[in-house]
């Protein structure tokens, strides 16, 4: 059984999963401040890969720090980033690219001018310095076997209808400015950028005609030996509106799509309404008259029906709407970014530890078993300590309580707020990051002192305090995760290099999810 995961398919589930964003509780967490040695690796600078297993997700919710809430405003569609380049070699828009050819009645197929048998992978739009967006509509390569640098200058027009470059190479089409989208510098990016929602009325549309139209064609084979002249062909199809094509035949051969009017044949009128095209240049569809009433006839017509090598044109049909109308569709969309930053006035995220874990966990419940709200929480464990503090426990070291004769609870150490008595740790299912010496992993408890293996520093728990420390709220000295171990769903995870925070910086996160 032969099938595929269509592009409506992706673009249907990016759409399903932003929309989700406005029902969902999705947050944005950083963990793992420890080494990626105690995962295994041979160095820190060895990232793991993440493992989609269901033991993992336990894992993450060991080592999490902190989470954030993503809403509707932190998200995007977003399209690879293709800049503009006076060296590019740009493929065009066509709606028939899959890469391989079919004879009989099924239409043909092709590839880009690079080779490209997918239109979304293929290079046929680009944004300018000005951050404007333009899709290539032609490229100068009728028969698709390599176009030529667009070269010139970058184009700056923002026109609803297309336009020529400044090379008179390309055929253009202006899509959507990148600034005057909300936010659009949280999501556009090296790699990405944001595309316009040019259907929900946000931003205006831009296509420049009723949907359907014909705007360029290729042709595919010039012929030999046709009378010259200028001639008029009605496009066949399904149009509601007939589309027809200028030919100008020169040196006996029908001379490509251009520019240059009386030199280039062109589009003598767009149409309207084609879902199925083609072009018949047989002698009873060549007309002398743009109304189409006088059809070539004589030496003319027997002239054309002795060509030695016939001619053969493919029009190019527009999407659906128009170019320009849905622009998410039309740009290959089916990305979504996540944005959230971590900021120093962000209280429930460590600011004196690193991170080498991001993640998307959707609908985590809060400690008390119903789904968090907050648009931030903790997720590491806090004891509070009594006593005179004089001597501070240090970030990664472990940390060490002895509760009876045969257990012993295990930490490492996160952040120590000296002021409040705050000690705050994270407890790793691995050997000497959370296990004891008997591979079991023992909770915090009671009022045994804290004792930290490099700092030396020694403190019972204050069991005697249960309140709000700062922000932390305690009960009998101790303050559980704000987000409830292995609550909600875990799905986006990526594993990165160190990175390290501080109480004066601002940490960007972006998510990419391909659909």
């Amino acid at each position: 059984m032969a099938s595929i995961i269509t592009e409506k398919f992706r673009l249907a589930s990016a759409d399903a999963f932003k929309d989700s964003f406005s029902t969902d509780k999705y947050y944005v967490f950083i963990g793992k401040s420890q080494s990626w040695v105690s995962e295994g690796s041979t160095s820190d600078t060895a990232i793991p890969n993440p493992v989609d297993s269901i033991k993992p997700e336990f894992l993450y919710h060991d080592d999490m720090l902190g989470a954030k809430l993503a809403g509707e405003g932190q998200t995007s569609f977003v399209t690879p980033r293709k800049n503009w380049s006076e060296t590019t070699s740009y493929d065009m828009y066509r709606p028939d690219i899959s890469g391989s050819v079919t004879s009989g009645s099924y239409p043909t197929k092709t590839t880009s001018s690079s080779g490209k048998n997918n239109l979304y992978n293929s290079d046929y739009y680009f944004a300018t310095s000005a951050n404007r967006v333009y899709k290539v509509l032609y490229n100068g390569d009728p028969t698709q076997v390599g176009s030529s640098a667009i070269g010139g200058t970058e184009p700056e027009s923002t026109s609803s209808t297309p336009f020529w470059n400044s090379t008179q190479t390309h055929y253009l089409k202006f899509m959507y400015d990148v600034d005057e989208l909300t936010n659009s510098s949280n999501f556009y990016v090296t790699d990405f950028m944001p595309v316009a929602n040019t259907t929900s009325g946000a931003v205006s549309t831009n296509n420049s005609v009723a949907d359907g139209a014909i705007h360029v064609f290729n042709v595919t084979n010039a012929g030999t030996n046709y009378p010259n002249g200028t001639y008029y062909v009605p496009v066949r199809g399904d149009g509601t509106t007939t589309a027809i094509i200028k030919l100008i035949v020169s040196g006996t051969s029908v001379q490509a799509f251009g520019p240059t009017d009386g030199t280039n044949s062109q589009m003598f009128n767009v149409g309207v309404g084609y879902r199925h095209a083609s072009v018949d240049l047989s002698s009873t569809n060549i007309y002398t008259n743009s109304s189409l009433t006088s059809l070539i006839s004589g030496s003319v017509k027997t002239n054309w029906e002795a060509v030695s090598s016939a001619a053969s044109i493919t029009p190019m049909i527009e999407p659906k709407g128009g170019h320009g109308f849905d622009t998410i569709k039309e740009l290959g969309g089916h990305y979504v970014m996540v944005y959230q930053s971590f900021a120093p006035a962000d209280t429930d995220i460590t600011q004196v530890n690193d991170f080498r874990r991001i993640g998307l966990i959707r609908n985590p419940n809060n400690s008390a078993g119903t789904v968090l709200t907050d648009s931030s929480a903790r997720a590491t464990s806090a004891i509070l300590l009594s006593g005179s503090i004089t001597t501070q426990y240090q970030p990664d070291e472990i940390i060490t309580q002895t509760n009876g004769a045969n257990e012993s609870a295990r930490g490492r150490v996160v952040e120590f707020d000296a002021t409040n008595k705050l000690l705050f740790y994270v407890q790793e299912n691995y050997s000497s990051y959370g296990l004891d010496a008997n591979g079991d992993l023992n909770n915090f408890s009671g009022s045994g002192s804290v004792i930290g293996s490099t700092s030396g520093a020694s403190y019972a728990v204050d069991t005697t305090s249960t309140s709000t420390v700062g922000t932390t709220s305690i009960v009998s000295g101790y303050g559980a995760s704000e987000i409830q171990k292995d609550s909600g769903d875990i799905i986006y995870v990526e594993n990165r290099r160190s990175i390290q925070r501080a109480t004066d910086q601002t940490e960007q996160v972006r998510i990419v999810v391909e659909f």
